[in-house]
């Protein structure tokens, strides 16, 4: 049923006693209960079990660890935290997971120049926290920033509330330390602001782990700012929180984030130990922040607040302080977490519309819950046009698994449909791989793969990921199940 390996080979057995060798006994996992943790990311309904999972310290370990499995014929895929949602770290059948958690150290701090070179498994938060004494700060902040690991936003291209201003991972790294499919260790980029050459850098960053493994990155900061102002405003419904969205930006003000929470993850939020003080009775709240000098932040937040007010709000929450900040955010931030009181399971979708087009695409999809008779609330970064539509659920139940994913397709279609893209910041991993024809031609595809397989020609490293089969329509319709015979 499912694709073994490269071109469909059976894999071969991993060399276990050479990974010993390599990282330390205590560093392989090979039994079933040391390896079941890692069958799946955060789309648990795809799981897959590896192997043997190897925890390398350092390049040279990695290095070292993808040269025996190369030359082992062994396929591979690398795995930080284990916080994505499109089943980008799930093991190929057969095959090992090389896991870079121990590869936390910093490993030069530049803040002259802002610069930070770190390692791999490094989490997000942390590299904010270390140059907050140089006043610096690293922008890209996904939601899960206290988990998520450097090398997987890189993998991912991972965006954030904040990125409506300063943009997703890439815009933010400019050099890289990499280990290709082979073993071979490489650098690319620089921290010069131009250099001659194609963008490798560009190209690695979003390519969701089937071109190579980042092992360090070298991450462009920023000046903390002078002032931060945080909003938060009640609307009696989703649409009218859309409306002043639109009505912000076309003024011309710049927020650093837009974000919108509907009435249902208003309820789990305000339910769970991530409670903000959102009003229980507002069919949406919008969470805005500005930052910049103090004059400009204040006279920007009045603005905005004169905007909301002719919208119509129901409420109108100004931060106080920093302390008033996080608590407002900490609703934000634990959304997904809050999810956890109605369902074991939670499906974050992905998708991109634009701004313009969100009441009518946001209206269609809560159709599509309802049509599917599935648990669907709404978190999404409004200023990009970029949502979240969460489906709660129990993937033990088969019936609502398969309706889940069924209305989960619909609503990729609608996004499309409207002028959008399958994934503005999860990627698209197995979760989506089979629906890029909605969005590129097979010429498209063809390019791709060509891009793909100028590193990983052998299809070892990440295999069967991001871009579908070359297979007839008729095999590549199995869809998302297919990825493995072990995948449940």
């Amino acid at each position: 049923m499912g694709e073994a390996g490269p071109e469909g080979a059976v894999p071969r057995k991993p060399p276990i006693d050479e990974l010993r060798r390599i990282v330390g006994d205590e560093h392989v996992l090979s039994t079933h209960g040391e390896t079941v943790g890692y069958e799946c990311d955060g789309l648990t309904h795809l799981r897959s079990q590896p192997v043997a999972v190897v925890l390398p310290a350092s390049t040279e370990e990695v290095g070292a660890v993808v040269r025996a499995l190369h030359e082992a014929g062994v396929p591979f895929v690398a795995r930080g935290a284990g916080t994505g949602l499109s089943g980008g770290a799930l093991c190929p059948s057969g095959g090992v997971v090389v896991e870079t958690a121990r590869m936390k150290r910093i490993v030069e701090v530049d803040p002259s120049n802002r610069f930070i070179t770190v390692e791999c498994g490094i989490t997000n938060a942390a590299v904010s926290e270390a140059v907050r004494p140089y006043d610096l700060f690293y922008a890209p902040d996904p939601s899960s920033q206290i988990a998520c690991t450097i090398g997987g936003n890189v993998a991912e291209n991972s965006g954030g509330p904040h990125c409506f201003k300063y943009g997703a991972t890439v815009r933010h790294v400019r050099a890289m330390t990499v280990v290709l499919p082979d073993g071979t260790v490489t650098k690319v980029g620089s921290t010069l602001a131009d250099v001659p050459g194609l963008d490798l850098v560009g190209i690695l960053v979003g390519s969701e782990g089937t071109c190579a493994i980042v092992t360090e990155a070298t991450l462009l900061l920023t000046p903390i700012p002078e002032s931060v102002e945080t909003l938060l405003v009640s609307f009696e419904s989703v649409e009218a929180a859309c409306e002043a969205v639109q009505r912000i930006i076309s003024s011309g003000l710049e927020p650093s984030a837009l974000e919108i929470l509907d009435r249902l993850t208003i309820e789990a939020v305000e339910s769970s130990v991530f409670a903000a003080g959102y009003p229980r009775e507002a069919g949406a709240v919008l969470l805005m922040e500005f930052d910049g000098s103090a004059a400009q932040t204040s006279e920007t937040a009045d603005e905005v607040a004169a905007i909301c007010r002719e919208v119509g709000t129901l409420s109108l929450e100004r931060a106080e302080d920093d302390e008033h900040r996080m608590k407002i955010w900490r609703g934000r931030k634990g959304s997904f977490g809050a999810m956890g009181r109605m369902a074991p399971d939670l499906y974050v979708q992905d998708a991109v519309v634009p701004r313009s087009r969100l009441p009518e695409v946001l209206a269609k999809v809560i159709e599509i819950g309802q049509r599917y008779d599935i648990r669907l609330s709404n978190v999404f970064h409004a200023g990009d046009g970029n949502l979240h539509p969460n489906v709660s659920y129990d993937r033990r139940d088969e019936d609502e698994t398969r309706r889940v994913v069924a209305a989960g397709q619909e609503i990729l279609q609608v996004c499309v449909d409207a002028g959008g893209s399958l994934s503005g910041e999860h990627g698209v991993g197995i979760e989506k791989r089979d629906y890029m024809p909605f969005v590129f031609t097979e010429n498209d595809l063809d390019k791709m793969r060509a891009v793909r397989d100028a590193f990983n020609g052998a299809s070892l490293l990440n295999p069967h990921k991001v871009l579908p089969s070359t297979r007839s329509c008729v095999e590549a319709k199995r869809g998302m199940l297919e990825f493995e015979e072990g995948v449940a």
